[in-house]
């Protein structure tokens, strides 16, 4: 497929749902010629234990190992969690666009405070100071009332908020149907046009 974008960020926290970060990366790669991909430490325990993947802390040992996991035409770099030298750092260089998937409400409250005490909450603070496109995807449930505040300082300064809730309406067959589903939905956000699920009104219909 012809990628249409040039780049974009993605960062993964340590709440669950490593399956739906797999899925997003994996369609991103498609899509963008280059990839920066952000992995906290929580987020390593997580894809550990719920995929058994174990990602090395050093970059150029994640891209390596994640490339091989997760087949794609674009290019994926790994940033250090502390590498203030890296492109998303800065408003200069940094992409338009970013998604967190999945997003841990610690990682939530840090950025709709402007904490940036790490490479991954400096890289969305720069989008939303560059009036880019912030898509956050929390995985926490129930949410608190702190939960929700923080989610509506966000919204309000222009992020989306796009909790990992999957539709049920295309009959998955599967988990990984549900991993498609949001990864399409992050898509049609970002303004691709992708046949990742079925669209509602269309089960069984020709074109």
């Amino acid at each position: 497929m012809t990628q249409s974008r040039k780049h974009i960020t993605l960062a993964m926290t340590g709440a669950s749902g490593a399956g739906y970060a797999v899925a997003l990366l994996q369609a991103l790669r498609q899509h963008y010629q280059q990839v920066y991909l952000l992995i906290s430490d929580a987020a390593r325990v997580v894809l550990a234990t719920e995929l058994n993947w174990t990602v090395p802390e050093n970059p150029a040992k994640a891209e390596q190992r994640l490339a091989e996991l997760i087949p794609g035409t674009g290019e994926l770099t790994v940033c250090s969690k502390m590498n203030w030298m890296s492109p998303v750092a800065s408003g200069s260089a940094a992409p338009k666009q970013m998604i967190i998937c999945p997003c841990s409400t610690g990682t939530l409250s840090a950025i709709a405070n402007g904490a940036s005490d790490n490479l991954l909450e400096r890289a969305a603070d720069v989008v939303l100071k560059e009036r880019g496109q912030l898509i956050v995807m929390p995985r926490e449930t129930p949410f608190s009332l702190i939960h929700l505040e923080n989610m509506t300082r966000l919204a309000q300064a222009g992020a989306t908020i796009m909790p990992l809730a999957p539709g049920f309406y295309q009959k998955p067959q599967s988990i990984d149907d549900l991993y498609q589903f949001m990864a399409a939905r992050a898509l049609d956000h970002l303004g691709i046009d992708n046949t990742l699920i079925e669209r509602w009104g269309y089960r069984g219909k020709q074109d």
